[in-house]
Formats: structure tokens, C-alpha cells, sequence
């Protein structure tokens, strides 16, 4: 057993009050002086006592952490330190290693619990600190490292980063990450000063204290940079920024070029780091006059550091091996191995690497990501950098039995696996490819493998027909909801990952499948079309359905239904009821923010343009014919370009507005989102971003502003106001929106029925879900719905004819026509997407876009 203390501490830690009245520590409310926070130090050290002590504890980026941190370090006391927020893993640990003193901080308050005067453990004299290797919080596997290792980086940390009193680093990452604990080690070292926070980069009160706080530096990690990109980094005014650093995985080589240039831009430096936990944290970093020629590199030795490459048999390239003083001692995996002193001398890193002609190591895979599948060595890392050079962002994992792929943003799955099929050497039954949301990340920010590979999860066995209690095939079993996507989406690969929006569902293929899947499901959840395969299958009602009288019908379905009803009967004569047609323009800015905005900006804009020509090709096709039968039209017609280019006077050629005006509608909300800064401010604000578009439609609703195109005043409102109803999430959200209805909508035609129409139908969407309408009438409204498009199309040329026959017979005929039409295209459309996909993409098209 260890008693007195009279051995190694880590200096940086014992010697905080030579820095007197320098500031040691900022934060939103506090400045604190390096002789304040010595004091606070040394209190603490005292409580934790002169008999050294195993202690455990769960570190926020807080002050309190901060101080019990820096006091095990001074008093001698060997720390294992873990994250605050996973309370399974300080579980974990401490029935693992059984500490002595149990430290909890979060939330303004500090917890200790003493569980012996003593210890029960043999300590080694120079063990300092134990901290979880990458991914493996929680197990039982910690680093051992000692006094020596923790000074000897943070010194040669501060020499290459030049950093003095002067200096302010911003807490980005965990304390308890090797990578987050050596910004602070650093800083104490040169007597400069930690702005500590646990905001996030996208909140904008981490900004505010940056600049308040005037910080020099911060730490980023790759996924730090996509979340730096939503907020508009690139834009900010930091005049106190001297250099940003990155570390804790790979980040692209277009990427460092971009930040690199930025840098120079702006006038800070951009240092790319390289670095392993049992390295206490750096081994290497990238001076920042070389990103632009050697991004890929991970530069050179930390200053005491040296490399050597190993060679590996089977391999084109060697293993990367570290040695300097910053070497941790050894591993430890049970409390008897605390006692144990170095059992390594260098780091054999795991990674291959190879050295650069500009005198800088590139690391080019990892040893331990390699699996073998048929013979043949894959090397999952390749897989990752394959697709990244399709500008696709992924994470690969596996085993011997087949590689699991996780591919961020909406991507066609099916062709990326045949890609990498292609390109790896691999049967495609080997591959499985995963589209999600956000790729699987650790706190650390660092990629999780184990979740990727969790995304294969049991394979299924043969499928199960439904059966009636006879043994018989029950016919009137409701299908699967990977059944339903497949007809309606015409795909038949289908991962557990997908969602309706991720396989290219829009407003046209949306009305089928929401009842089919109503009848599978027994019930509509709620954002339906935008939750995964897997968590909508398990709902599936199997067996026999009771018959209801009434069925409920998903409100946006209803109103289209009955929307071109009540235009085509108005039109025709039948009755007059006018409104509707601007009720379905609000339909449609509610129906783009549910399918066309969800992903990455580029995938989506894909999305997008490929769902505005669904409804261009069909109008201009029908258009062109109604222009050779009929004289009615102009050539203006055909290219939708009548509300611009045609006559001001309200003649046949405006019988199209609707469907020029939503298409003028449609490409300018995509090419608005394709801008970047819009893009992350629709992110950012889901619900204010419609809403400012509604208030520039209100300015031509008021005729405050002219946009010089008839029809626009109505529309670009309407448009906006139905995008804000499918953003508002709350009850007050749904009251903002529905009191903004209320006070524009009246006195803008001046005609009341017209008018009720349009805010009845307005308020039905913000506040139903869904209507009940007779079972026996819910087939005849699906189909209506459906072919609302087309029916609008079609009957400007059907009903003419028929209205001398019967006005009731020429709105049937005209429904039934563009039903006819709608059909008819259905089938040409699935047509060509069967034969695009059974082509593959062509040699020129970069595959992450199809």
C-alpha cells in the first residue's frame, strides 16, 4: 500500500500561483486569477488528503472539475477521469477499480463521496492519470499514464502551438478527451488563461462569450466543422482568433484546404493534429504552410517525438511507430495492474502510413480495420475515402461475414453498394448500405463503429404470408410498409435506415402510400414519412382489421380531394365556390417543407429538381397537345412561361397560372435553399425562416411591393404560410401561425365566401391532423387526390365539349380524365426509374447524386 506523498507531482498543476493575478479561468459570470485558482487548488487537495488515493471522477467542463482535476494532479493522487453525462460508465469503472474517493460535478454542485480514509490499493509512484481509450468508454481497458507523460506533451504542445500568458483557449471538447484535457494541460503550463463552457458551437451564446472573452483559440474535432458550417463560421468577425487546431479523426483534404485558406484570409493559423490517447494526446501536427500542398498529411513529430514505419507483410504500406516522453506507461485492466510501472517504451499506433516526399507522414488505413471477406483483405478505411471522393460522407465497419456501411444524408443506397461493390472487389451480398440521418458518433465526436455495425441487425428469415384462421392466404392482410414504399416509390432495395423522404417520396407519391400504410399501420403516426423502416414495421397490424363506417384521411389529402372538385365544378358551371385553388397553394408550401428539405444541401437540391419536373414534363407534354387541338394557347403556354411573357388581360393563356406560378414558386425556394447561408438558417430556424418569407409575400399581398407577375401576391404568401404550418410543432407555434391567417387572409378579395374558404382550409391543416370521412368514400378521395394535378391539366380541354351534355357529366369527365392522365404518367415515370436503375448511372454522373 501507498502512503505519504513524497514522490512526483505534475509541475504544471503545483505551480499555478507563480502566475499571481494572470486570469486562469473565464467564464460567462467569473474571472479567476491564477492565485485564486491555486487557492482553490490547494483547498481541495487538502481534503483529498496526504495519504495517496485512488480517485474516480465524472468531469464537466466546469469550474469545480477544473479544481478537483488539477488538485489529484498536485496532491499525487492518481485520477481516473470520465464524462459526466454517462452515468453507466462511472458505474462501470467503479466496480471495476473500486476507488477511493468518488468525485461527481455537473449542474453547479460537487459531489464527494469518501469511501475509505485510506486505500486499499498498490499505487505506482508515477501512475498520474488513467484515461478510457478511444471508444471504449466505460471498459474496463484504461491507459495508464504518469507525471512525466502529462508535462512532457503539454510542453511540447505549447512549443509548436507558440503559445503564451497571453493566450485564451475556449473549452470545444470534453475534459474528460485526452485531446480536450491537453488544450487545458497546455494552456496551465504558459500561465494562459481557459474560457470554460460546455455550449455547443451552433449556440449562438457560445459566440457571444468567445468574443466577450476575447479567445485566441478553439479545438475542433471533424464533426465540430459540419456544425461550424451550419452556423456560418466562415462569416463571423473574430478578431481575437490566433489558431484553431483539429485532431480526433480525419479530416477530408478539401476540407483543410478550405479552413487553411480561410485562415490566411481571416489571420489565423490552422494546425491539423494527430494523436492517440495512449500518447498521452499529440504525436504529431501539420504546420499550417503546408495544409494547401499536403492536406492529407498528418505533419510531422511533436517536438520530442520521433516516427519510424514498421513493415507489415501483406501490405503495401507499414505500420506508423511513435516514441518520445510522452508515451503512456502501459495499459491497465484490473485494479493490480495500478501497480505495475512502464511495460512499453514506444506506440505502435495501429496505423498504416507512408512518408511524403515534403518530408511529412501521411497515415493512409488502419491496421485493426481490416476484415477478410472471401478471401480478400478489405480494408474499410478504402471504403470510407471511396465514397468521400464521391462526396458522400461514411462510416464502414464489419466482420468476416460481410462490411456494414453507414452514408450520411439522402443518398440512392442500392448504387453506392453497387459502386463499392465495384470498386472493392466484393460480391454485392457482401455489402450492405445504410442511409441515416447523422452518422453514429461518440462524445468524443469521434465515428461509432459499434453502432454502424449494429445498423445490420438480425437477418430475416424467409417471409410469412398472412393466413386466415383457416390456413388459408388471407387476401385481405395489410401489406408491409417495405411493400408499400416499394409500389409506391418503385425501388426494391430498401434498408431499415430509409424513410419515405430518404427514398425520393414527394406530394405526388405521398397520397397512396399514407393510406395504404394507414390500413397496415391501423393508425397515421405522426411524421410518418420521415421515421425509419424499422421503427414503422413493428407497428404493423397483422390479421384481420375491424371495418370502421368512418376512416380518418390525413387533412392535406382531404383538402385536395375536395380542393379540385370545387375548382373544376366552379370552372364548369355546376356551382360556384371559389377559394381553393389558394388553399392547395398553401398545400403545397406545407407539402415542400415535409419532402423537400430534408438531407444535405446538394442531395436535397437533387430531390428537389427532380420533383419539379414531375410536374413540369406532364403539364408542358399535355399543354403541347392542348396548343395543337385547340386555339386557346400560345406557345408561352408550353415552357409555363405565360405569366410572364403572355398578355396582361385575363384570357384562355391564364388558364395555367396555378401550375406556372408553383413551379416559378418551387425553383425559387430551391435555389434559395441551394445558397449556403440560407440553407443553414432554415436549419437553424425552422419555423422564423417561413415566417420571414410569409412577411415578403405579405409586401405584395398589401401591394406594397410589385413582383411584376400576376397571381404572385396570393401565391408566394400562401406558399410561405403553408411551409411555416408544416415547421409549427407546438400549440402556441400552430396559434402564431393561425393568428397571422386570421388578420391577412380577410379583405384580400373582397369576397367572403372566397375568403372563409381560404382560412377554413388553412386553419383545417394547422389544427387537423386528419378528418373521418365514410370508408366507402376514401378510395374515390385518395384517387382524387392523387390526380389533382393532372385533373387541374386536363380539364380546360375535357369539359367544353361535355358541358352542353350535362354540367355534371363534364366534371365527372373531367375528373375521370385527369385520372386517366395521372395514371398514364404514373406508369411512364416508374417505367424510366426501373430502367435507370437496372442501368446503373452513367460513367460521367458522380453516383452519391443519384
Amino acid at each position: 500500500m501507498t502512503t505519504q506523498l513524497d514522490f512526483m507531482r505534475v509541475p504544471f498543476a503545483a505551480d499555478l500561483a507563480s502566475y499571481g493575478d494572470s486570469p486562469a479561468i473565464l467564464t460567462d459570470t467569473l474571472a479567476m486569477t491564477y492565485r485564486e485558482l491555486a487557492e482553490r487548488v490547494d483547498a481541495f487537495a487538502l481534503r483529498l488528503g496526504t495519504t495517496r488515493r485512488l480517485v474516480a471522477l465524472a468531469a464537466a467542463n466546469d469550474l469545480d472539475s477544473l479544481v478537483v482535476y488539477l488538485a489529484a494532479l498536485a496532491g499525487g493522487h492518481p485520477l481516473i477521469l470520465l464524462p459526466e453525462d454517462k452515468p453507466a460508465s462511472l458505474e462501470s469503472l467503479v466496480a471495476a477499480y473500486d476507488p477511493d474517493v468518488v468525485v461527481q460535478s455537473g449542474n453547479g454542485q460537487l459531489l464527494l463521496d469518501e469511501r475509505r480514509a485510506g486505500t486499499r490499493h498498490e499505487l505506482h509512484p508515477d501512475l498520474a492519470l488513467l484515461l478510457s481509450t478511444s471508444g471504449s468508454t466505460g471498459s474496463p481497458k484504461l491507459v495508464r499514464l504518469s507525471h512525466a507523460n502529462l508535462q512532457a506533451n503539454a510542453e511540447s504542445i505549447a512549443q509548436y502551438l507558440n503559445i503564451g500568458p497571453d493566450d485564451r483557449a475556449v473549452t470545444t471538447l470534453p475534459m474528460s478527451y485526452c485531446y480536450g484535457l491537453s488544450v487545458i494541460n497546455s494552456h496551465l503550463l504558459r500561465g494562459a488563461g481557459l474560457v470554460l463552457t460546455g455550449l455547443s458551437v451552433v449556440d449562438p451564446c457560445f459566440w457571444e462569450l468567445f468574443r466577450r472573452r476575447a479567445a485566441t483559440s478553439f479545438a475542433a474535432v471533424p464533426y465540430t466543422f459540419e456544425l461550424l458550417e451550419r452556423v456560418g463560421f466562415a462569416d463571423m468577425d473574430l478578431p481575437s482568433l490566433r489558431y484553431v487546431t483539429q485532431a480526433g479523426g480525419r479530416l477530408g483534404p478539401d476540407s483543410v484546404r478550405k479552413y487553411a485558406d480561410l485562415g490566411r484570409r481571416s489571420g489565423w493559423e490552422f494546425f491539423v493534429m494527430y494523436g492517440q490517447t495512449e500518447a498521452t494526446a499529440r504525436m504529431a501536427y501539420l504546420p499550417p504552410e503546408l495544409a494547401a500542398d499536403v492536406p492529407g498529411a498528418v505533419g510531422i513529430p511533436v517536438p520530442g517525438g520521433a516516427f519510424r514505419i514498421d513493415p507489415v507483410p501483406g501490405l503495401e504500406h507499414g505500420e506508423l511507430v511513435y516514441s518520445g516522453a510522452n508515451v503512456m506507461l502501459g495499459y491497465a485492466e484490473c485494479p493490480a495492474d495500478l501497480a505495475a510501472g512502464r511495460t512499453v517504451t514506444e506506440l505502435r499506433t495501429g496505423d498504416l502510413a507512408r512518408l511524403h516526399p515534403a518530408g511529412v507522414y501521411e497515415v493512409v488505413g488502419r491496421r485493426s480495420r481490416f476484415v477478410k471477406i472471401v478471401g480478400l483483405r478489405v480494408d474499410l478505411g478504402q471504403v470510407e475515402r471511396l465514397l468521400a471522393d464521391l462526396g458522400v460522407q461514411a462510416a464502414s465497419a464489419g466482420t468476416d461475414d460481410g462490411v456494414v456501411v453507414a452514408v450520411e444524408g439522402e443518398h440512392d443506397t442500392r448504387l453506392l453498394g453497387k459502386v463499392l461493390a465495384q470498386g472493392m472487389g466484393l460480391p454485392r451480398a457482401a455489402l450492405e448500405v445504410h442511409a441515416v440521418e447523422r452518422l453514429p458518433r461518440l462524445a468524443t465526436g469521434k465515428l461509432d463503429y459499434r453502432a454502424v455495425l449494429a445498423l445490420s441487425g438480425p437477418k430475416p428469415g424467409p417471409a410469412r404470408a398472412p393466413v386466415t384462421e383457416t390456413g388459408a392466404p388471407d387476401t385481405r392482410a395489410p401489406d408491409s410498409v417495405r411493400k408499400i414504399f416499394q409500389d409506391a416509390l418503385e425501388c426494391a432495395d430498401i434498408a431499415p435506415s430509409d424513410t419515405f423522404v430518404s427514398l425520393g417520396g414527394d406530394s405526388l407519391s405521398y397520397v397512396a402510400a399514407s393510406v395504404r400504410l394507414e390500413q397496415a399501420l391501423g393508425h397515421l403516426p405522426p411524421d410518418w414519412h420521415v421515421t425509419p423502416v424499422r421503427d414503422l414495421e413493428p407497428r404493423t397490424a397483422p390479421g384481420r382489421t375491424r371495418r370502421r363506417f368512418f376512416a380518418p384521411v390525413e387533412t392535406s389529402i382531404v383538402l385536395r380531394a375536395v380542393g379540385i372538385v370545387l375548382i373544376v365544378g366552379t370552372h364548369v358551371g355546376l356551382f360556384s365556390w371559389q377559394g381553393a385553388a389558394h388553399v392547395l397553394m398553401a398545400v403545397a408550401g406545407y407539402n415542400f417543407a415535409r419532402f423537400q428539405l430534408a438531407g444535405k444541401r446538394v442531395p436535397r437540391l437533387r430531390r428537389q429538381l427532380s420533383s419539379v419536373a414531375r410536374i413540369v414534363v406532364p403539364s408542358m407534354a399535355f399543354i403541347a397537345v392542348a396548343f395543337l387541338i385547340t386555339d386557346n394557347y400560345a406557345p408561352a403556354n408550353i415552357v409555363l412561361l405565360n405569366a410572364v411573357l403572355g398578355p396582361e388581360a385575363v384570357t384562355t393563356q391564364w388558364h395555367f397560372w396555378f401550375i406556372e406560378i408553383l413551379v416559378y414558386l418551387l425553383l425559387v425556394a430551391t435555389a434559395l435553399l441551394a445558397i449556403p447561408w440560407a440553407d443553414r438558417a432554415e436549419r437553424r430556424f425552422p419555423l422564423l425562416f417561413p415566417l420571414a418569407l410569409t412577411g415578403v409575400g405579405l409586401l405584395t399581398r398589401y401591394e406594397l411591393v410589385n413582383p411584376g407577375v400576376p397571381h404572385t401576391a396570393p401565391a408566394l404568401w400562401l406558399f410561405a404560410m403553408g411551409w411555416a404550418i408544416a415547421r409549427s410543432r407546438t400549440i402556441a407555434q400552430r396559434c402564431l401561425v393561425s393568428v397571422i391567417a386570421v388578420l391577412t387572409v380577410p379583405g384580400f378579395f373582397e369576397n367572403p365566401v372566397r375568403e372563409a374558404t381560404l382560412l377554413a382550409g388553412i386553419l383545417l391543416l394547422i389544427w387537423l391532423p386528419s378528418i373521418p370521412v365514410p370508408q366507402v368514400l376514401r378510395r374515390l378521395m385518395v384517387v382524387l387526390a392523387s390526380a389533382s394535378l393532372y385533373a387541374y391539366l386536363v380539364h380546360w380541354v375535357v369539359y367544353p365539349p361535355l358541358a352542353g351534355i350535362s354540367p355534371a357529366v363534364a366534371v365527372a369527365g373531367s375528373l375521370a380524365a385527369g385520372v386517366a392522365y395521372w395514371a398514364l404518367c404514373m406508369r411512364l415515370m416508374g417505367a424510366v426509374n426501373r430502367r435507370r436503375a437496372g442501368s446503373g448511372s452513367d460513367p460521367g454522373t458522380n453516383p452519391a447524386q443519384q
